[in-house]
C-alpha cells in the first residue's frame, strides 16, 4: 500500500493518466483571492489539450499546480501517478516541462547553446545524449545562426523559441506551453504548430494554455474552458467553438473562420469548419450539391 502524503492522499496511484486532478482548490496566501474552486481534470498520456478562458479564470494557476510551482489549498494533483504535493519542483521537472509565457522569466544562460544544455544536464543526462538533443533542437527550431548568441540579444520571437527548445531538450513526458504563440511572427508560429503535432506524435502529453483560438482549433484534440475559477466546458474544439452561448458567456472569440461558418454554411447543417481549408471544402461541396 502506498504511503500517505501530508494531506492524507496516497503518495502515488496506479493510473494510465498523465494528469489527474480531483477537487483542487487554490486560495492565495492573503486569503482574499480564490484562484481555483473544486477543479477536476483528467488528461490522457499523449493527449493534446487546449486550455482557454479569460485572464483570471484560473488557467495559469491550474497548470502551476501540475509542476508543483503551487500547492493546492485542498484536493489532490497527480502527475504520472505521483502526488505532487509532497514533491519538489526539481523532482517534478523530470516528468513535466513548463514553458513560461514570457521567456525573460525563464532564460538565464550566457549563450543559446548553454541554455539548451542546462536542462538535460541538470537531470543527469549523459553528455553525448545532451549533444544529440541540442543538435536536434537547433535544427528543428532553426536556431543555428543564434547558437553562440546571448539569449537576450536575439529577437523576442526567437527568444521564445529558445525557451521552448530548452524544455524540449529535457524530453519530459508532459509539456505545458503557456501562451506559446504570443508575440510570435508567422514563421515562429509555424514552428510551434509543427512542434505540438510532433510531440503528440511521439507520445508526449501537451497542455497548451492560449488565447490563440486558430492555433488550438488547428492542433488540439480537446479544449477545456475555464470561467471564474472553474472548468465550465470540456469537449472537442469543434463542439466548443460552435457553442455561441459558451463563447459569449466566457467572453471568448471563436476562430474567425468558425464565426464566418456559423453565419453562412453552418445553419444548413453539418460539422462546423475550424480552418480556412475546411470552410473552402464545405462551400465547394455544397455548391456541387446545389445548396445555397
Amino acid at each position: 500500500m502506498a504511503r500517505r502524503g501530508k494531506h492524507g492522499f496516497p503518495d502515488r496511484i496506479e493510473t494510465d493518466l498523465a494528469v489527474k486532478v480531483e477537487g483542487a482548490h487554490y486560495v492565495y496566501p492573503n486569503g482574499q483571492v480564490v484562484a481555483l474552486s473544486g477543479v477536476d481534470l483528467e488528461v490522457k498520456k499523449g493527449e493534446l489539450l487546449g486550455v482557454i478562458g479569460q485572464n483570471g479564470s484560473g488557467k495559469t494557476t491550474l497548470t502551476k499546480l501540475l509542476n508543483r510551482l503551487l500547492k493546492p489549498s485542498s484536493g489532490s494533483v497527480y502527475v504520472n501517478g505521483l502526488l505532487t504535493t509532497d514533491r519538489t519542483v526539481q523532482e517534478m521537472s523530470a516528468h513535466i516541462g513548463y514553458v513560461f509565457q514570457n521567456p525573460n522569466h525563464q532564460l538565464f544562460a550566457r549563450t543559446v547553446k548553454e541554455e539548451l544544455e542546462f536542462g538535460p544536464r541538470n537531470i543527469g543526462t549523459p553528455e553525448d545524449e545532451i549533444a544529440s538533443r541540442v543538435a536536434e533542437a537547433v535544427d528543428f527550431f532553426e536556431l543555428a545562426e543564434f547558437i553562440d548568441e546571448h539569449p537576450y540579444r536575439v529577437s523576442f520571437p526567437t527568444r521564445k523559441l529558445v525557451g521552448i527548445a530548452s524544455v524540449v531538450t529535457m524530453k519530459p513526458s508532459i509539456i505545458i506551453l503557456d501562451e506559446p504563440s504570443t508575440g510570435q511572427d508567422h514563421q515562429t508560429t509555424r514552428i510551434i504548430n509543427s512542434l505540438m503535432r510532433r510531440l503528440a506524435g511521439e507520445g508526449t502529453t501537451v497542455i497548451c494554455v492560449s488565447h490563440d483560438m486558430p492555433l488550438l482549433a488547428d492542433v488540439v484534440e480537446r479544449v477545456v474552458v475555464m470561467r471564474d475559477t472553474r472548468i465550465v466546458a470540456d469537449a472537442s474544439p469543434r463542439e466548443v467553438f460552435a457553442d455561441e452561448q459558451l463563447m459569449r458567456t466566457t467572453n471568448l472569440q471563436a476562430p474567425q473562420i468558425t464565426n464566418i461558418a456559423l453565419q453562412t454554411v453552418y445553419p444548413l447543417g453539418g460539422p462546423i469548419a475550424l480552418t480556412p481549408k475546411e470552410l473552402a471544402a464545405d462551400i465547394e461541396s455544397r455548391l456541387k450539391k446545389g445548396q445555397r
